[in-house]
Order: C-alpha cells, then structure tokens, then sequence
C-alpha cells in the first residue's frame, strides 16, 4: 500500500481490447501528471479524456488525488486506469503534496481535474524545457471555457501581464496551479499550512529562488469557470481578495490557516461515470502505440500508454490498473 492505495473490484463492464503493458517500474516516466480532485465526477472524465489524447510520444504518468470526496471521482478516475491516492485532510495544499509524494516522474505536471488540454499540450511543456535546459520549471495560461465577457478579459490581460513582466524583469510574477511543469529534483514541497495561493504563489516563490521559471503564453489550458458564476463582484471582492490574497499574506505570516479555503463550487451529474463505462463497454479503441519521438524533444523514459485514438470522450493512462485504487474516504 503506497499513500492509502489500496486494491478494490469494480463494478464496470470488462474491457474489450487489451491494454499495454505497464510502464516497466524501475524506469520511471519523464513526466508525472498531478490532479487533485474533491467530488468531481462531472469534469473528471473529460479532464482525463484530453490527457489520453495528448500526442506526445511516449508514455506519462497520471495521478488522481482523491481529497475525501464523496461521489464517484476515485472510481472514474481508476476505470480510466489511473493512478488513484486518498488524502483524506482536505485542502488543495495537502493534495497536491500527496499527489508529487507518490509521483515517479523526473517533472512533476501540476493540474486541475475541471480543466482540459489541447492535444499538444504535453509535447508544448516538452519543448520548453529542451529550448531552456537550464529551466526548473515551465508555466502556461489558463482560459476559462464558457465565460462571461469580464472573465474570458480578466484572463487575458491577467496572462498578458504575466508575459510581458517576464519579458521585460526576467521574472514570473504568477503562475496557474492548472498549468505548471516543475523539476522534482528542486521541489522543496508544499507549505500545507497555506490554502488558496499556496500551490501557486507559495510554489512560485520556491522555484524561482532555485532557478529559472520559463512562461511559455501559447501552451494554455482550458479551465471550468463554474466559479465565475458568482459574478464580477464576488470573484473579486471574494475570492481574490479575501480567500486568495489577504488568505494567503495571513496563513503565511502567521504560519497557520488563519483564513481557510473558499468555499467549493460543485455541480452534480454523473457525465463522468458515463463516460468511463462506454469507455469500459467498448465503444472505443483501448490502446494505441507510442509514437516515434522527434529528434527535437528531450529523450524520455521508455515504456507505454494507453489511449483512445481520436475521441475527446473518453480517457486511459498506463500509471496502473483500472483495479487498483483507494476507496473514496466518506
């Protein structure tokens, strides 16, 4: 048992077509996917979905943290045959901790289950770090799917921002936990003491006094905007203020959560749990072989990865089995 992962029979029909074999375990892969995930079967399934249809070549591990949720995320996530890990102490601080403590990969990828990825997303990060060898890490933007106008704005000129002091300092002044790529080997880990801000500013701070941080403002990631449902004066008053800066300024100099984390935004649904069963039924190929890998990109571990050829619909990971996983905590 390795971070509460534990062995448990689903009840899902049998797959129809054979999986490869598993990335051999003395030889981990290059990259590490980490998505922590609190009762989100209505976007995981197409989180994992985007990552099977990455097209970079070879084979990546994919890690679902199950932070104590009470629906069917474990249980998607591990019939999509994922890495699954409990961390039973809610907070996104203690989930991605849990998340790159379990991890093999050389690069940690830092991301979010309500979010999704274009096809060359994997292969974008790749990129970046064979142009800047000497980079710790590699970041993105995120753009909210289905916005309203000020939101789909607030990105851009967030992000814009983002590009242009990097251009102009040397320096990245934010980065989205959605969209970051870190080398384990100067990780220090998370301060779980922090909530909102933590795996982002706090994580920032760490990696930019160990190296360069490269921001890379073409390779985005496309993010739920449930949260933006609130409206402008919410999100800013709110949540930017409150629960992220002012949290974040106070849990980290009183080296406690003085401010906790803002309230979870959730819809119900089980468009997730369909997903993975058609995917279990067979309504789509199950395995697909690696790719021959450009001479441009950086060499990686060997091994494979299962994926459905051509269907943003559905989702497969060799980092496991889909049977191996950790029962959702109550």
């Amino acid at each position: 048992m390795v971070f509460g992962l534990r062995r448990r029979r689903l009840r899902v029909p049998p797959r129809r077509h054979p999986v490869l074999p598993l990335v051999d375990p003395h030889e981990g892969p290059r990259y590490s996917v980490v998505i922590p995930a609190f009762n989100e079967q209505a976007y995981l399934g197409a989180c994992l979905a985007s990552l099977a249809a990455q097209d970079y070549p070879d084979p990546f591990e994919v890690i679902v943290v199950d932070n104590n949720s009470t629906d069917d995320t474990a249980a998607i996530a591990a019939a999509a045959g994922v890495t699954v890990v409990v961390e039973p102490e809610r907070g996104v601080c203690q989930a991605r901790q849990r998340g790159t403590e379990a991890a093999r990969g050389e690069i940690i990828v830092s991301t979010d289950a309500d979010t999704t990825f274009p096809p060359g997303w994997l292969s974008g990060i790749d990129a970046a770090f064979a142009r800047h060898p000497g980079a710790v890490a590699v970041a993105g933007p995120c753009h909210f799917v289905n916005a309203p106008r000020w939101g789909t704005l607030y990105s851009t000129l967030l992000f814009g921002m983002v590009s242009l002091v990097k251009r102009v300092t040397g320096r990245v002044v934010y980065v989205s936990a959605t969209n970051i790529a870190f080398r384990r080997s100067v990780w220090t880990g998370y301060d779980t003491r922090l909530t909102q801000g933590g795996d982002e500013l706090d994580l920032l701070r760490r990696l930019q006094a160990a190296g360069e941080v490269v921001f890379d403002v073409s390779n985005a990631t496309c993010t739920s905007s449930r949260r933006l449902d609130e409206g402008l004066l919410y999100n800013v008053a709110v949540t930017v203020f409150y629960y992220y800066l002012l949290g974040y300024a106070l849990n980290r100099t009183f080296r406690r959560p003085v401010l906790g984390t803002a309230p979870p935004f959730r819809r119900t649904g089980d468009s997730g749990r369909r997903t993975v069963v058609r995917l279990l039924a067979g309504s789509w190929p199950m395995t697909r072989a690696a790719r021959p890998r450009s001479s441009s990109s950086e060499n990686a571990s060997t091994g494979s990865r299962t994926s459905p050829p051509g269907s943003p619909a559905t989702a497969t990971s060799s980092a496991t089995t889909a049977t191996g996983v950790s029962s959702p905590a109550a």
